[in-house]
């Protein structure tokens, strides 16, 4: 009883010292080795708990409260392989900057390696890929409260991006109702249990200084790229284009309303490169692009520096340009490096008739259809008012990028890190939760299918959800590869054969599956009426959204 009893403590400390980080939210699964944590979370009445079954599913759900909250978000699993079920979202985490706190229960030392039940090696279980980790012993009297709580401090405030991986070692009996025992341990720390600030604070400075040369490099003729940014840095960034009277391409990502609209497509053409070519700086607010041909035309520029701002550390340029890497806030350095008013013309303004075309292709191409390529290219309209948007990868992503136009400052949220089509639903789910606001989340079959279990995670919400899966039958995204069709349609793109009307009455969802563009929208405007979810299944054509894609690429290009 002992036991259960300084468990309980000690976890209690664990969970109140990270709410003094900023950290509200926590997905537990089920597990009895964790209950030490799960009943300490349930307690404290700071923290919001969250709950599923499917421990993959619930580290991106993690995910998407951490990326549209951007806070600290806490993940609570029992021992074994329920621990390794949340490595893609720890990866993805990593790559993209949320911040997630992974507390893993496991068994003693004692209990690993020798046959024991649900005894995994679980310290330095993710390698190389968390922020850091800490492996914390098994919970003792002989270790002062002052140490676990300042250990916590230190991870915590030295966080930035990614994942802090706690392990949490629990010992034999994990239930008891000597709840009184052991609160000495805890008192040691005296007043610090009525506040709310941290025991062992680590204040940073953020002050971004102005670039010394900064006047020299501004009148320059400059291009301006943007990729994942927030919605506020999306309109930061619109204005300050126009300002400096540079040219700006964004993703889709970007939330700048991509003022140069199909990008994707109009960088195929000679002459829009050729007007690129005379850029004499880049600068590249936010990482991850999405465009094919914005990647392929950034990897053979030369401008003569070319600069990346964006908070997550490291080198984020793959094509090794020579330039700077300014690791802050992209809203602290537009505030420390404003722009001159421009009255004339941008240099590269012939960029917008190219722009046009290319737009005019696109109406032109898609007008009265009802088509993977023709939801990207309208999906603007599908859009609910004051709400957010959620897009999955493969195909999807990359037809809304190149035919699509969002509108400016509108948020977009996406798992662009390591692009994987593990966990949308969840991570569409987290942002749902820690906004409450309408959701539209648009995907492909093969990633429904692949995290259908969060659809779980959809029920009983604060406002409403519209899930758009678009269903091609396969991952058509490999219908771009010049692979044999008998393999690639065996080995890639997998075709199942399936629809999810089932799916959405099993989790007892809406589920409407419109023919037509007019009935989209009206299943759209009723869906976002309700404080529920809708499943909305579009059947389209197998290849068609890709063949359109590589037919439109040839079009403009022979403008």
């Amino acid at each position: 009883m002992s036991n259960s009893a300084l468990n309980r403590r000690w976890a209690e400390l664990l969970l109140e010292a990270l709410t003094r980080h900023g950290l509200r939210h926590v997905c537990i699964a089920p597990g009895s080795r964790s209950t030490p944590l799960t009943l300490a979370a349930a307690e404290n009445h700071k923290l919001i708990c969250h709950t599923h079954f499917d421990e993959r599913g619930l580290g991106h759900l993690a995910l998407g409260l951490a990326k549209a909250g951007k806070e600290p978000v806490a993940v609570i699993v029992t021992s074994g392989t329920a621990v390794a079920n949340l490595y893609p979202s720890l990866i993805e985490a990593g790559l993209t900057g949320e911040r997630l706190v992974f507390l893993t229960a496991d068994r003693p030392p004692e209990l690993i390696d020798c046959g024991a039940n649900q005894a995994i090696r679980q310290i330095g279980i993710f390698a190389s890929h968390p922020a850091q980790t800490l492996a914390l012993p098994r919970p003792t009297i002989e270790i002062s409260a002052s140490w676990l709580v300042s250990v916590i401090d230190n991870g915590m405030s030295n966080l930035k991006q990614g994942t802090l991986h706690i392990n949490c070692p629990f010992t034999e009996p994990l239930y008891g109702n000597e709840m009184m025992l052991h609160q000495d341990w805890q008192q040691t720390l005296g007043k610090w249990w009525q506040g709310d600030e941290p025991w062992l604070a680590q204040p940073e400075n953020h002050t971004v200084i102005k670039v010394a040369d900064w006047d020299f490099w501004r009148q320059k003729q400059g291009i301006i790229l943007a990729g994942r940014i927030s919605a506020e840095e999306g309109r930061l960034v619109a204005q300050w284009a126009t300002e400096m009277g540079w040219p700006l391409i964004g993703d889709v990502l970007s939330q700048t309303g991509q003022p140069l609209s199909n990008a994707d497509l109009w960088l195929n053409h000679p002459r829009a490169q050729e007007i690129l070519a005379q850029g004499q700086l880049v600068i590249q607010f936010g990482a991850s692009l999405t465009g094919k041909r914005l990647l392929q035309w950034q990897a053979k520029s030369q401008p003569e520096q070319y600069w990346v701002v964006d908070p997550i550390a490291g080198r984020l340029d793959p094509a090794n340009h020579q330039g700077r890497k300014f690791t802050c806030c992209v809203s602290d350095w537009l505030r420390a490096h404003p722009a001159q008013a421009y009255s004339q013309l941008s240099w590269a303004d012939e960029l917008s008739i190219w722009s046009d075309r290319a737009f005019k292709c696109v109406a032109t191409k898609l007008a009265g259809e009802f088509s993977e390529a023709a939801v990207a290219h309208q999906l603007h309209q599908l859009l609910p008012e004051q709400g957010q948007l959620f897009v999955g990868n493969s195909l999807i992503v990359r037809l809304i990028d190149a035919l699509g136009q969002l509108p400016a400052g509108y948020p977009v949220y996406s798992n662009r890190g390591a692009s994987g089509i593990d966990g949308l639903i969840a991570t569409a789910a987290g942002v749902q939760r820690a906004t409450h606001k309408p959701t539209l989340a648009i995907i492909g079959d093969i990633s429904a299918l692949y995290d259908l279990n969060s659809l779980a995670l959809l029920r009983n919400l604060s406002t409403s959800m519209v899930l758009i899966v678009i269903n091609n039958n396969g991952g058509q995204i490999f219908s771009l590869l010049p692979t044999p069709h008998e393999e690639r349609q065996r080995f890639y793109c997998m075709p199942q054969d399936i629809n999810f009307d089932h799916a959405a009455a099993m989790f007892g969802l809406n589920y409407v599956a419109p023919q037509t563009w007019s009935e989209l929208t009206h299943c759209a405007t009723q869906a976002w009426m309700r404080k529920e979810t809708t499943v909305i299944e579009v059947n389209v054509a197998g290849s068609e959204g890709a063949v359109c894609l590589q037919e439109l690429l040839e079009q403009v290009a022979m403008l």
